[in-house]
């Protein structure tokens, strides 16, 4: 019997599957983590983000300590600061980047998150030197400011994507909130400013209250099947628009959920909860479950179902719009609709 071909091309990247390690600190801080992730059959590993706070408390800390010697005399021992403390967290993310690099054969994306424009987009110039694959912009942000629009918030993200496509020449994706009033306009106008593709989409970890201590406390509760939904409809209307790659993340745990993100139109999809519930073993799990479903199907390559299914190619493309919705409201049953004795 023959397998499958899962191979598939993402951002210029040829990789032997679309299962790739998506960016969660827990998977990527450690080289040995990310071999064994590697062995288990990522395609390619996304590293953990490193943020522009990072950046920007380095570059405060280097401009406090070199003022130290400044009513110094230059033959004093502590004239110069002890190099050790200079960029700490941004040295740090790099040497581990390019051990990541030197060990790993699969490609090793960096990733890059921050929120507004400035200096610190230049890391990405020194990601590239240090051997990244790719790089992925994770722009999160919660804006507060009431007198801030929508427009000027888009035009914020434009900025800071154009800012990092100036740096490098490295392929570019952008990891995005859905949280846009036309998503569509949005991905057309990044890939104006550079952008190679996108990741589809950055889960908000929202915060709670502990009503016993009156504290904000963090609230980090892993996805499950039921999140795919939201990227798998927007992969889907922006598949075939413009030249971007699409990449799926939240919600993949099994096989067919891969199935149906590349049907929508993703070039790979990223894998992070199933490895944290279940270890780097899940992925030799979804790579079968996914030769498996394209073997009944007769389908000799994973490339053939990209986008057959998106809004451009299924045979009602209203499905992905408001018909589906009310469809879904007009033929929803409580469960105990059955047994009600007569007309509501």
């Amino acid at each position: 019997m023959i397998r499958p071909d899962l191979s598939v091309t993402y951002l210029g990247l040829e990789l032997r599957s679309p299962l790739v390690v998506g960016a969660a600190a827990p998977l990527s801080e450690d080289i040995d983590q990310l071999l064994r992730l590697e062995e288990a059959g990522a395609a390619a590993v996304v590293l953990h983000s490193l943020f522009e706070e990072q950046i920007e408390r380095d570059q405060l800390e280097l401009h406090r300590v070199t003022l130290q010697g400044a009513d110094s005399y230059g033959e004093a021992l502590s004239y110069f600061p002890e190099p050790s403390i200079f960029h700490v967290g941004h040295d740090l993310y790099l040497r581990h980047l390019e051990q990541a690099r030197s060990r790993l054969s699969v490609p090793v994306i960096a990733s890059l998150n921050g929120a507004h424009p400035g200096q610190w987009v230049q890391a990405a110039r020194r990601m590239e030197a240090a051997g990244a694959s790719a790089l992925e912009l994770n722009i999160y942000s919660v804006p507060t400011d009431p007198d801030l629009s929508s427009a000027a918030i888009e035009n914020q993200v434009l900025e800071i994507v154009a800012e990092v496509r100036a740096e490098v020449s490295l392929p570019l994706a952008v990891k995005l909130s859905p949280f846009f009033t036309n998503f569509g306009a949005m991905a057309k106008r990044l890939a104006a400013v550079g952008a190679d593709g996108l990741v589809l989409f950055n889960r908000f970890y929202q915060p709670d209250i502990d009503i016993e201590e009156l504290e904000v406390r963090p609230n980090l509760l892993l996805s499950t099947p039921h999140d795919l939904r939201l990227p798998l409809r927007w992969i889907a209307l922006v598949h075939g628009r413009h030249p971007l790659d699409l990449a799926a993340t939240g919600g993949v745990h099994r096989g067919t959920d891969v199935v149906r993100l590349l049907m929508a139109g993703a070039a790979i999809t990223q894998v992070v909860a199933a490895l944290l519930r279940h270890g780097p073993g899940r992925l030799a799990g979804l790579e079968e479950e996914l030769s498996q479903w394209l073997l009944e199907h007769e389908h000799a390559t994973a490339r053939e179902l990209i986008g057959c299914m998106s809004q451009q190619r299924c045979p009602d493309p209203s499905e992905y719009e408001r018909s589906q919705y009310m469809r879904a409201v007009q033929t929803f049953l409580p469960a105990d609709a059955a047994a009600a004795p007569g007309p509501w």
